[in-house]
């Protein structure tokens, strides 16, 4: 008998995956997680029902959402990552030497653990001995945080699930608050291809913009995402991401990747014209124009 797992991506549209066999299943406090072995994808792991991401598909994410900010910002010292229980985001932040604290904040302890035991090379990353876990909603930590981290990655995987906090208006002034004057945030932004996934795109510019005065948004084609196409958030209070990206200091730390380069990095903020037209529309509302 042949297994196959759906990830639903619209009522009308589902993408399915052969799986070999399935390695974990339960319900936690906060979601249903399962996971899977495909010949395709390797092992990979379901939030609720969707791909939150794959063995043969995660560098991509991962790098993009860590190396992007990097290489723009001169600094960075300290970094929170809300969500990021895979390990995969600690990861590649374990790459870069000047940074001295990394604390990530993730609610569901069965996730963290599930990945340590079925995904280790993602895990390895919380091992750094600058890497802190804190269990708790990530919202709720970052109310009494100001003027403490560099960089902040939401790495929360719904917004309209268990962390549909980290989506909100409150969220990105309490991001604001907690950077230093000079510090980034990055999150993923969604897919704005189907309609039903297009309105919260719509919402993260609205309220990144409302709150950071540099608000871009960047893309990557990751397979295993709603129609393998996804946009990330690049929010600042100080630098922009293509004035203020410097190429040589980034070459010269000698990192590894397999997706992110610098030439890569200019490319992936020229967007189809649909995404453009979303976000000045998005935009305009900002200011109140039509």
């Amino acid at each position: 008998m042949e297994l196959w797992f759906s990830d639903y991506h619209t009522e009308n549209v589902k993408v399915s995956v052969k799986a070999e066999k399935q390695l974990f299943g339960e319900q936690t406090e906060f979601q249903r997680i399962d996971v899977f072995e495909s010949k395709e994808f390797g092992r990979f792991l379901s939030s609720d029902g969707s791909i939150v991401f794959s063995e043969a598909d995660e560098f991509i994410y991962d790098e993009m959402i860590v190396h992007v900010p990097m290489a723009v910002h001169p600094r960075v010292k300290k970094v929170l990552v809300i969500g990021g229980g895979d390990g995969g985001v600690a990861r590649e932040l374990a790459h870069y030497e000047e940074i001295e604290e990394i604390d990530v904040v993730e609610p569901d302890r069965v996730f963290v653990d599930v990945c340590k035991e079925f995904f280790p090379d993602n895990a390895c990353g919380l091992e750094d001995e600058r890497v802190r876990v804190f269990y708790e909603d990530g919202l709720r930590y970052l109310r009494n945080k100001h003027d403490q981290y560099d960089l902040i990655i939401n790495d929360a995987i719904d917004p309209l699930g268990h962390t549909a906090g980290l989506f909100t208006k409150e969220f990105y002034g309490n991001c604001y608050r907690a950077l230093n004057e000079d510090g980034i945030m990055v999150y993923q932004h969604g897919s704005p291809f189907y309609d039903g996934d297009e309105e919260s795109c719509r919402f993260m510019h609205r309220k990144a913009s409302h709150s950071f005065p540099i608000s871009r948004v960047y893309q990557a084609h990751i397979p295993t995402c709603s129609s393998g196409y996804w946009l990330f958030g690049f929010a600042s209070r100080k630098y922009h991401p293509l004035a203020d990206l410097d190429v040589d200091r980034w070459k010269q730390r000698g990192i590894q990747t397999w997706y992110y380069t610098t030439n890569l990095h200019k490319g992936a903020f020229m967007l189809p014209k649909y995404v453009e037209d979303m976000l000045e529309e998005e935009e305009g509302r900002k200011s109140g124009k039509k």
